[in-house]
């Protein structure tokens, strides 16, 4: 699948730089064109893969090119007055041979968690391709003031994309780390899943049921929030195999190909989540196993559909594989798509609540302090 990805923001345009270098590493094609857009000239100069011309510094007359910092109001102003200029830019990289855009922001902050979801309405208006999003969503060390941006961002956000993705910070720190210092793993676990997800659809190699792009948009199609589940197996070398199994492909190995897929579907389904949630209120689902053809069983795939079938409430379960003939790894992705159950969500609902009753208590109290400032000095005569 062809993606247009387009990071906004800090978050959004280091994730981008990441699905780039990814693809380059991989030798998959599924990157068609970036775009980086931020309002801080240094976060863009930070980014490693991205070419120049390819990062856009907007809202410069506003910033200074210093940024927003946290104030997505302000964030989404700029969006909206630099939106011409943006168009302007993803017209002239055009949408040809692109299945889908991928709007990348964090919703914490305030440039892409205010000018994201602007956008994404523009980009739906505009062009006959799925806009797709890819929320990143804040620690809870990070603040309420962060929690309250991405429980407002993402209430619109959810509305202007044609599906979103959710990654949550929170459930892949590691005990006793910052946000900032788990940044790079944190980047590496989407796009290792992102990666599968979009490269499946542009295998170059001949599977026994290759997933395409239409097999993803149909299972992203309906909106919603959805949440994706990996899990990986490193092969054992050609000549451990031998050891073991001898030169025959008898029933041994093609069992254990099928015992593989099932396995590791379920550790998919059953391990850390993009976004923690209750699978089986999922609309629909789609299994994709990626590996060396000949470790690729049909057979673990339909059994694996079944399962989610089983579990999840909508009816629309399709499975396919992403052959890699150099792959030293088997792993299989599970997308669930339109989730509802998810725990997150009401907690930051909760927390940017409370933090907005605080900043009216503050603001209240900042105006109660400053009357009653200005009624003190119209007993002072001025200076001149």
């Amino acid at each position: 699948m062809r993606i247009f990805v387009i990071g906004y923001g800090q978050a959004g345009g280091r994730v981008a730089d990441y699905f780039l270098e990814f693809a380059k590493r991989t030798g998959q094609n599924f990157v068609a064109r970036v775009l980086a857009i931020n309002t801080a000239t240094s976060d863009l100069m930070g980014l490693k893969n991205i070419p120049m011309e390819d990062r856009l510094l907007i809202g410069e007359s506003l910033t200074k090119g210093h940024g927003i910092g946290a104030d997505n109001e302000l964030g989404a102003k700029v969006a909206t007055e630099e939106l011409y200029t943006i168009q302007s830019e993803i017209d002239a990289r055009g949408s040809y041979q692109v299945d889908a855009f991928l709007l990348i922001a964090g919703l914490g902050g305030g440039t892409g968690s205010g000018g994201a979801p602007v956008l994404a309405r523009r980009l739906k208006k505009l062009y006959e391709e799925p806009v797709y999003g890819l929320g990143i969503l804040p620690s809870k060390d990070e603040g309420s003031l962060y929690s309250l941006n991405a429980a407002r961002s993402l209430v619109t956000l959810v509305n202007e994309v044609d599906n979103l993705f959710l990654f949550d910070n929170d459930a892949w720190k590691k005990g006793g780390e910052s946000v900032k210092e788990a940044f790079a793993d944190i980047n590496n676990e989407i796009v290792r899943r992102f990666g599968l997800l979009f490269g499946a659809g542009e295998a170059n190699e001949v599977g026994q049921m290759v997933v395409d792009a239409a097999e993803i948009v149909n299972t992203l199609k309906g909106g919603g929030i959805s949440s994706i589940g990996y899990a990986a197996e490193e092969l054992a070398s050609e000549g451990i195999l031998k050891k073991f199994f001898g030169n025959k492909k008898g029933t041994v190995e093609k069992l254990d190909s099928v015992t593989r897929i099932t396995s590791l579907v379920r550790r998919a389904i059953a391990g850390r989540l993009t976004i923690p949630c209750d699978v089986s209120t999922a609309e629909k689902a789609l299994i994709i196993a990626a590996g060396p053809p000949k470790e690729l069983s049909r057979k673990g795939i339909e059994r694996s559909k079944v399962r989610i079938e089983d579990m999840i409430r909508g009816t629309e379960v399709r499975g396919g594989d992403f052959p890699l003939v150099k792959g030293q790894h088997v792993a299989t992705v599970v997308l669930f798509s339109g989730v509802s159950d998810i725990p997150r969500i009401k907690e930051l609902q909760d927390t940017g609540a409370e933090a907005q009753e605080v900043i009216k208590e503050v603001t209240t109290e900042k105006e109660k302090d400053y009357k009653e400032l200005m009624d003190t000095n119209d007993n002072i005569k001025p200076l001149f």
